[in-house]
């Protein structure tokens, strides 16, 4: 397999690099290696990139099998073998957490899902002498997830380059936040590399696709759509809101002294006094 990561690639995960500080001398980095196209891609330029750098940077890959296909233990071999390949040092944790996921009715599988595997892999990482994991999330996954924020919570806001957690004192970066999701397919395609299946029952029914198809379909009328989505959420831009709701406590007092008629009886008396002739 040729695996000659394109110079365009390497120097997008490069200007995120050095843009955000996300790789530094001595860093002990572990990747979470899911199996699919992203994650895949930054293995392989991430074997690379690192091995070029002016100081010391050590990787590794983990894999968290969350149980959802029970009969396919071997299901990620492959991975084991590319890792081997790479000379990247690589664990697989088993889960078991599918029934959870799946059956828990008081919370969206995905983000169940989502909570859980990164808390496996922060808590390994911690376990295991890393100091920082790198997740294979792409420049639509931020702009997607800006979105989704908006449209599913009400809030203005996206995942970071760069996180420190304070819990685990490990830090979560992204290499891959400036590469578009077409760019990784293309150069995965063309590199020979197989992603492996999800074997998530709801893959292709999330909030995520739907926002997706969204951005998709409002693009057939606007190409500047995903771009301006980028443009806003980026500190600096200029932003105008409402300002912030009042609670119930706070609206009622302004209520009271809005209907307060004592008050403008003291104003007039007041105004009388100051000005007879009134």
């Amino acid at each position: 397999m040729r695996t000659s990561i394109p110079k365009s690639i390497i120097r997008t995960i490069q200007r995120a690099v050095i843009e955000f500080d996300l790789v530094e001398s001595g860093d002990n980095i572990l990747i979470g290696l899911s199996g699919g196209k992203d994650s895949l891609l930054m293995l392989y330029a991430f074997s690379v990139f690192t091995k070029h750098l002016p100081f010391p940077v050590k990787i590794a890959a983990l894999t968290v099998d969350m149980g959802f296909d029970p009969e396919n233990q071997n299901s990620f071999g492959p991975l084991k073998d590319i890792c081997n390949n790479l000379e990247v040092p690589y664990e697989i944790v088993q889960a078991e957490l599918a029934d959870e996921i799946l059956n828990n009715p008081t919370q969206n599988p995905c983000a169940r899902c989502s909570y859980m595997r990164r808390a496996i892999i922060h808590n390994y990482a911690k376990d295991h002498g890393f100091n920082k994991v790198a997740f294979a999330h792409h420049y639509d996954d931020a702009v997607e997830t800006f979105l989704m924020s908006i449209i599913y919570s009400g809030q203005i806001t996206t995942f970071l380059p760069k996180t420190y957690l304070d819990r685990t004192g490990i830090t979560v970066i992204r290499p891959l936040v400036y590469l578009r999701e077409s760019d990784i397919k293309r150069v995965v395609k063309k590199l020979g590399i197989t992603p492996i299946a999800s074997s998530c029952p709801v893959n292709e029914v999330t909030k995520r696709a739907e926002v997706k198809d969204l951005i998709r379909n409002l693009k057939k009328d606007n190409l500047n759509v995903f771009s301006h989505l980028a443009a806003a959420m980026r500190q600096g831009r200029h932003i105008q809101l409402w300002p912030r709701e009042l609670t119930k406590i706070e609206i009622r007092e302004k209520s009271n002294k809005f209907w307060d008629k004592s008050r403008f009886d003291e104003n007039k008396e007041s105004d009388q006094r100051n000005n007879p002739d009134i």
